[in-house]
């Protein structure tokens, strides 16, 4: 069992089984409905704890919910705690769609704020961070690894946060002095303020896996500054933090980076409501979880045609159990570095050998559940019926017929030797 990873740049092993596997998964800032790019790295995180759990592992998922951040601020000036327990509660009940219940803890910051200010009093006992007037702020020349993991050279890295009073223009804010148009705050030894972004997680994922633990996933963009910043403060606090960190490429919007800030965006709700849960799943399947996945029209619709294609395997007849590919196929795709389009190949494999248990077991693994139906008899007729007759020469008579089969539902696909009833998509 193999996974790439940022910080090696290589795939890693990954412990035998059973573990414990710890998995934490940067979740979004809540101050609007999330954009369908947020579920991205929440649907391959649910999939993967899915697959480790098949394979025998003792696995936990923790994906937090950063309530506290500028942008909230920003989107609800004096109303901030109410937008981001209204917007909290969308992005549960938007994820909640895709049917993955495999997320064990849901921390937000406003639930954490003990253990987050400990975090920082110990950086600032160790010297890795300092007080300006109200801000504490990590000393970035004290960590002589920072941009391992991004590949960011040091002595090129441009300021984070701009602010004169700073020691150095690369460091970076763990605790922010409260502001006179900021409705929140907590009182700390350094006075009335909120956590910065980085540490939030840092402290959240500590206090909740231990200060080691097997994986840390999120978006390819969170890569820098963010986890290089949650990397640094965690192992200045002398924790070895996560092994192995899991990035999933981009959803970009017919070919562009979704974003808000890019005005592109479609949000969760509006993509599943247009299209539905299983055809957004399969549509995440259809892309390595490395690789950026283009969102566009064109592509889902692609998706819907491959889902119904994989549904209607199930209203044919069952060839057994031994035809097509070897179960063992399918669990080196994903052992593999977690290759979801391998596996979906093999899914239409098992689809074409009509091989409807390892094709019902592979699709249940990633949330798809395939509603099994049987054509009605009196379609059936009908489909023979306009058999005879286009033996016959009658193609008037067999398109009267063909017609009746379609507006209840239903299309006829010829094949050599008969027929095949399959719902229309």
């Amino acid at each position: 069992m193999r996974l790439y990873s940022t910080l090696a740049r290589d795939l890693v092993e990954l412990p035998d089984a059973p573990g414990p596997i710890g998995m934490y998964v940067c979740g979004p800032t809540v101050y609007a409905r999330a954009h369908i790019g947020n579920a991205r790295p929440f649907v391959i995180a649910a999939w993967y704890k899915r697959w480790l759990r098949e394979r025998g592992y003792d696995v936990t998922l923790v994906h937090n919910i950063t309530d506290v951040n500028d942008k909230i601020y920003e989107a609800a000036p004096g109303a901030s705690a109410a937008r981001a327990e209204e917007a909290t509660r969308w992005y549960l009940e938007d994820t909640g769609r895709f049917g993955l219940d495999e997320v064990d803890q849901w921390p937000k910051v406003t639930e954490m704020m003990d253990p987050i200010i400990r975090f920082i009093e110990e950086l600032v006992e160790r010297g890795f961070a300092y007080e300006v007037e109200g801000d504490v702020y990590f000393r970035v020349s004290r960590w002589q690894e920072y941009g391992r993991l991004s590949g960011q050279k040091p002595d090129q890295v441009e300021e984070q946060e701009p602010n004169p009073r700073k020691e150095d223009p690369r460091d970076f804010a763990l605790w922010k002095a409260n502001k006179p148009d900021e409705d929140t705050w907590w009182d700390s030894a350094w006075g009335r303020g909120r956590p910065g972004w980085h540490i939030e997680c840092s402290a959240m994922a500590a206090e909740l896996l231990g200060p080691v633990f097997e994986i840390h996933g999120g978006g390819l963009d969170l890569v820098f500054p963010h986890h290089e910043n949650e990397l640094a403060q965690s192992r200045a606090r002398g924790h070895e933090f996560a092994k192995l960190w899991m990035h999933n490429g981009m959803l970009r919007f017919t070919g562009e980076k979704m974003s808000k800030s890019l005005g592109n965006i479609e949000t969760i709700q509006e993509v599943l409501d247009e299209w539905g849960r299983e055809t957004v799943l399969l549509f995440f399947l259809t892309a390595h979880w490395r690789s950026p996945i283009d969102f566009s029209e064109e592509t889902m619709r692609q998706a819907k045609a491959q889902w119904m294609t994989l549904m209607n395997a199930f209203v044919t007849p069952e060839q057994g159990d031994s035809e097509g590919p070897a179960w063992e196929e399918f669990e080196a795709a994903l052992d593999d570095d977690f290759n979801t389009p391998q596996a979906l190949a093999l899914m239409h494999e098992w689809r074409r050998a009509g091989n409807h248990r390892l094709l019902g077991n592979a699709l249940r693994l990633f949330g798809l559940t395939v509603r099994s139906e049987l054509v009605p008899p009196e379609l059936i007729a009908l489909a023979e019926e306009r058999q005879s007759a286009r033996a016959q020469g009658d193609y008037a008579a067999a398109d009267r017929f063909r017609e009746q089969v379609e507006e209840a539902g239903w299309e006829i696909r010829d094949e050599p030797g008969g027929f095949q009833l399959v719902r229309k998509p």
